[in-house]
């Protein structure tokens, strides 16, 4: 049973969003505010964190930086704000997804799941990626992924990444040199039930390239092939 971590300040909406995942077979541990849910997300664990970004003691973009330093665990972010500027916003600090209210618990359930399912079947695609022969830290030059610890390494010093930042580097890895379009990468980071854009996509590469490239400008490494996607270079 996968454990989600609900932060709503709404009763009657956290009342059936816990009542559906619930009889999904998740167990849903809710907190009112930001206080309650730091709480929460330090003594239970979460698989996955839906995040409402209105809460009555803090902003849930913050609260969600402030997880993103200290794990990646996926986030969804759920807000009556619809606007373009607020998702790529949820995308560049940290989010995994975004839901606009009002919005379906079938919709919800089906998001929260793409994310669980991603996440759970990392291990699996990388052991047949990966001959038992091979170390699980692999070195190509200045980057190494230990894909064990989901964790990159540049110049031998730690990365934080989000979930999707690590399954486009993780994807990039295991197929050096391939050209990907921005569907592609969507597809496999996310499940095509999931609704995201592809702007999505190139946030995440732009927040790649600061982190793993010396100058994002100039990419070495992670490199746009114009009209067609991006391809990783070792």
């Amino acid at each position: 049973m996968s454990t989600v971590l609900l932060i709503e300040d709404d009763q009657s909406i956290a009342e059936m969003i816990s009542i559906y995942l619930s009889e999904e077979d998740y167990s849903v541990h809710w907190g009112a505010n930001g206080k309650e849910g730091t709480k929460l997300f330090h003594s239970i664990e979460p698989d996955v964190i839906i995040l409402d970004i209105m809460l009555p003691d803090t902003n849930g973009m913050e609260l969600c930086k402030e997880f993103r330093t200290v794990s990646n665990v996926p986030i969804m972010m759920i807000s009556a704000k619809s606007e373009v500027s607020e998702r790529v916003k949820a995308l560049i600090i940290g989010a995994d997804d975004y839901l606009c209210k009002p919005f379906s618990m079938r919709e919800l359930a089906a998001r929260t799941n793409a994310l669980l399912r991603r996440s759970s079947l990392t291990n699996t695609a990388q052991s047949h990626a990966v001959t038992l022969e091979e170390e699980s830290t692999i070195d190509m030059q200045s980057i190494k992924i230990d894909m064990e610890k989901r964790c990159i390494y540049l110049l031998n010093h730690p990365v934080e990444t989000t979930f999707s930042e690590f399954e486009i580097m993780r994807h990039f890895w295991m197929h050096p040199g391939k050209v990907f379009s921005r569907e592609e990468l969507l597809n496999n980071i996310r499940g095509i039930d999931t609704f995201v854009t592809e702007r999505s996509v190139d946030v995440h590469i732009t927040n790649l390239r600061k982190k793993v490239e010396i100058d994002p400008k100039e990419p070495k490494h992670i490199k746009t092939v114009w009209g067609v996607g991006y391809k990783f270079e070792p």
